[in-house]
């Protein structure tokens, strides 16, 4: 290892092959470690601390919309994380920078823009799609969530993930390897901070984050 290393988490190997490519053809040389699912790319994240960023499919097994890049975001908030996705309208690049995204790359892009794209936030810079209008997000429930979102933490963020699969408490108890009790007091602790009565409405508003998402 060089010591310099990007994180590709893709469920599509054609994908990952083509952003291999990109990055194969910048200036610097970096190393490269895969992932086609998200617990992979968890543990990616875990075993390279130094990595410089992360290129992040926001639909891939294990993962429902920006519930892993929340979940991601909150448990390493040094790593950029750049969002590559089919979905490239203006609401889900709005949301993912605002869930704490370091940049936005379309998966319709060639190899050029993809190069453009990773270079920018490695230089420290956010990069969105030329395309992209900017601006607020128009809808002020979704904006609250959305910064509600940003206040949990990155257990708390794990059982909202799981919650979302529809996982029991103790499915995620054993998961997490803590007690049943324990995934309560988290539970219950998400429901607190996202102003909402049940699990149920939980996911529910989540889905509602993702509903501008169509992959």
């Amino acid at each position: 290892m060089t010591g310099q290393t990007i994180l590709i988490a893709d469920d599509h190997p054609l994908f990952r092959s083509a952003l291999k490519q990109a990055i194969g053809g910048m200036a610097t040389t970096y190393d490269v470690v895969e992932a086609g699912d998200f617990e992979t790319a968890q543990q990616a994240a875990r075993d390279t601390p130094e990595a410089e960023l992360m290129l992040l499919d926001l639909a891939m097994p294990g993962v429902s919309g920006f519930s892993g890049l929340i979940t991601l975001r909150s448990e390493f908030s040094s790593l950029p994380i750049v969002v590559i996705s089919g979905s490239d309208d203006d609401d889900t690049i709005r949301r993912s920078l605002a869930l704490g995204a370091s940049g936005f790359i379309s998966k319709s892009v060639g190899i050029d823009e993809l190069r453009t794209g990773i270079s920018t936030v490695l230089a420290g810079e956010v990069y969105t799609p030329k395309s992209f209008g900017g601006g607020e997000e128009s809808d002020p429930d979704i904006a609250d969530m959305l910064q509600r979102l940003q206040t949990l933490t990155p257990q708390q963020s794990r059982v909202l993930r799981m919650l979302c699969e529809g996982l029991l408490n103790k499915q995620i108890a054993y998961e997490l390897n803590v007690s049943e009790a324990t995934v309560k007091a988290h539970v219950s602790a998400i429901l607190l901070k996202l102003n909402v009565d049940s699990r149920t409405q939980a996911v529910i508003q989540l889905g509602k984050v993702n509903m501008a998402m169509v992959a």
